[in-house]
């Protein structure tokens, strides 16, 4: 196993910011099925604010209908706090639109999703596990390391 910690990511700020928010506009105005459909729309409560807050995220894996979702930016990001708080969400993949319960997943359940991850997108896994701020050699081991460190849920559709 050959999992090293490079730098832990902090949230994007300026314009980084702006691009990463590109997508959540695309869905505002109904234009959601532009973006890939690895990609989810994630409506959710604010847990301070009480507001209507959204984001859109990788899917990392799907199984019996269910999505899941890592936090990359860890425990301190606002939608992964915020849907702790709150889990029911509304999700939109695409024009489809659904209610949804999140689960948050145990550390063995997180490394089972991100070395299937690692296994269907051995570029992809590295470039997310990369992204998150771990160097991994592409392994099953280095990639269920990496799901044990980070914060996993899963999103039951209604």
């Amino acid at each position: 196993m050959t999992v090293e910690i490079v730098a832990r990511p902090e949230p994007p700020t300026g314009l980084r910011r702006l691009l990463f928010r590109l997508p959540n506009r695309l869905y505002r105005v109904g234009l959601g099925r532009l973006v890939p459909a690895r990609f989810l729309y994630l409506i959710h409560i604010g847990r301070k604010s009480g507001r209507r807050r959204d984001v859109v995220l990788e899917v990392v894996g799907t199984r019996e209908g269910s999505y899941y979702l890592c936090s990359g930016f860890g425990e301190k990001a606002d939608w992964y706090r915020n849907v702790l708080a709150t889990p029911e969400v509304d999700i939109q993949v695409r024009g489809r639109v659904s209610r949804a319960r999140v689960v948050p997943l145990e550390a063995e359940g997180g490394a089972d999703v991100m070395a299937a991850y690692g296994a269907r997108n051995p570029t992809l896994g590295r470039k997310l596990a990369r992204y998150m701020g771990f160097a991994v050699d592409g392994g099953e081991a280095d990639f269920r390391e990496v799901g044990r460190r980070m914060p996993f849920v899963r999103l039951d559709p209604a």
